[in-house]
């Protein structure tokens, strides 16, 4: 084969080693092995005039990438702050609901309550976790909370997801004791297995407590 040939061969295959590592169209072993892999190649091409064309090309080429990388990190960055932002925004609006908000399972034990539902029980909310909700229903109310769930269970096998929630009225027992009525609505947790429920006061009852 003609030294000149074996001279465009080599030129070629540097030029696309080179480009391979800066775009990271190749399997690597980190960031900084590309880049070290990247540069020697350059190193490589500029040491040659007749390829130290080729050598800027690359250059140019590392510098738009190094650019383009720059700018995703910042966009990454923005995007995280805004989901932050979010989240913290929405977890105020479900904390400061005025509706209790909980989350159970089909025992009716409580996964995640928001300050809301644990002013409703009057218990503080980080002693809540773990605790049923039926310990602070009256025994029919109980009840009702079992049939409300059920209604759920039936609405999904018939292929519905929580458009129209099921609601009842339930009576509670506070901690000190005192009973109020609330209107409940529940509907499947979207990450499967448990329930959301929403608990208000009543509005048949909204001014009627019982020692």
């Amino acid at each position: 084969m003609p030294q000149h040939t074996i001279e465009l061969d080599r030129q070629h295959a540097l030029r696309t080693q080179a480009l391979s590592r800066l775009t990271g169209n190749s399997a690597s072993t980190g960031t900084r092995s590309n880049a070290s892999v990247a540069l020697g190649v350059l190193h490589q091409l500029a040491s040659s005039p007749s390829t130290a064309a080729d050598a800027l090309a690359l250059l140019h080429e590392l510098q738009v990438h190094q650019m383009e990388v720059d700018l995703q990190d910042e966009e990454l960055h923005r995007s995280r702050a805004e989901l932050e932002a979010d989240l913290l925004r929405l977890t105020q609006c479900h904390d400061h609901a005025p509706v209790g908000c909980f989350t159970i399972d089909r025992g009716t034990v409580l996964c995640e309550v928001n300050l809301t539902g644990a002013r409703l029980l009057g218990v503080e909310r980080e002693a809540l976790t773990g605790r049923t909700l039926n310990a602070f229903l009256t025994p029919p109310s109980a009840d009702a909370l079992q049939a409300l769930l059920g209604q759920v269970d039936v609405s999904l096998g018939d292929g519905h997801h929580g458009d129209d929630p099921a609601t009842c009225t339930l009576e509670l027992i506070t901690r000190d004791g005192r009973r109020r009525h609330v209107d409940a609505s529940a509907a499947a947790d979207p990450v499967g297995g448990r329930y959301l429920l929403a608990l208000s006061s009543s509005r048949d009852h909204s001014l009627r407590t019982t020692p």
